[in-house]
Order: structure tokens, then sequence, then C-alpha cells
């Protein structure tokens, strides 16, 4: 895939991701490193719980989009730099969920005062294999003009 710099981006353009399929020894593992709450780790204790059944972190999600951007979602030359973002969870992740992402351009603005870059505005929709948003992410990114 080759490397896109600033004047290779336009509003509306998208790109889709590879997948990922996520089990419960991912989830479990994540969550016993970086979210050690019971319903992320315990799947009895998360049957009883809020999410009615283990849930990955939102952060563990958080983590796969971005490996799923980085290696088959957006190739921007020197790499994905974020500026800034906001993220919302509107339906849990589980196991056996197969995730992709899917990204549209929102917004190509030039620096004023530095004239070698730019930033992007991309909101990143990771979607499970029925099609259900797991994962919206509106983010800022820098990007390099070409040289």
């Amino acid at each position: 895939m080759a490397e896109l710099y600033l004047e290779d981006f336009s509003v509306g353009q998208r790109f889709i991701s590879a997948t990922h399929q996520i089990d419960a020894d991912q989830i479990k593992a994540f969550a016993a490193r970086f979210d050690p709450q019971p319903f992320h780790t315990d799947e009895a204790a998360a049957q009883a719980g809020f999410f009615r059944g283990l849930a990955a972190s939102g952060w563990h999600t958080a983590s796969i989009t971005m490996s799923l951007l980085v290696r088959s979602g957006m190739p921007i030359a020197g790499g994905l730099i974020g500026a800034g973002g906001e993220i919302s969870w509107p339906r849990p992740t589980r196991p056996g969920d197969v995730l992709q992402v899917e990204s549209e351009v929102l917004a190509v603005t030039p620096s004023r005062s530095r004239p070698e870059r730019g930033m992007i505005t991309v909101k990143s929709e990771t979607k499970n294999q029925n099609g259900e948003i797991v994962q919206i992410l509106t983010s800022r990114m820098l990007v390099w003009r070409k040289p």
C-alpha cells in the first residue's frame, strides 16, 4: 500500500481495514494486564453483571482498532500521529467478534504556520461481523505534505 501525504486526502475519502477475530482468551489476557474488571476477566461474573456476558475492555477494542488502522487501514506517510479525538463504545465487543474498521475523511486542513504539514479529521467506525458498530473514533491526525 502506497504511503499517503496531505495532498492525497480528500473529504469523503474512505478506507476499509483488514479484519481481526477476537476470542475470550484475548479479552481476558488484555484485561488481566490493563483493565482487570470482572466483566472482562471472569465469564461467570460477567454473565451476572451489566454486560450479561464477557465483554472486551473498550481500551482493548481501541487497541485492535489502532492495529488495524496502522497495518491495513490508512497508510499515512510517517505513521498515524494523533492530535486529539473523541471515542465512544455504543455496544460491547464479544468473544467471537470479527472486527473491521471503516474510516472516512471528514476534513483536510493545511497548516498556515507549518507549510510542511497539515491535519486530517477522520471518523473511524469499528464494526463486528454483523455490521454493528462497537466503537466510534473521531480523530485529528497530523499528516505530512509531499517532500
